[in-house]
């Protein structure tokens, strides 16, 4: 019985480790997108979503919520708006 409480002692220590683990998170920016509505608070959750073109679009959905809306720092120009290249013809 004496070498079965250090098996008890280990699994009970393995299981609290396994259960404190919390998982990382992911970027929550997305470069394509210059606004984020940062949402915080107990019923929604804390989160990022980058995924408006504006301040305007992103000040309606924040709306009456628990929300703000900031410029995305990992905002990629280039990924998000291509101009269409132009050829130069020499002469």
């Amino acid at each position: 019985m004496a070498k079965t409480i250090p098996k008890t002692i280990l699994a009970v220590c393995a299981l609290a480790l396994v259960l404190t683990i919390v998982p990382a998170r992911a970027q929550t920016y997305d470069p394509r997108s210059p606004v984020c509505l940062h949402v915080f608070g107990e019923l929604e959750g804390e989160r990022m979503d980058c995924i408006f073109p504006n301040f305007a679009q992103c000040q309606v959905a924040a709306s009456g919520r628990p929300a703000t809306c900031l410029m995305n720092p990992y905002f990629s120009r280039a990924s998000a708006v291509r101009s269409p290249r132009t050829r130069r013809h020499s002469r």
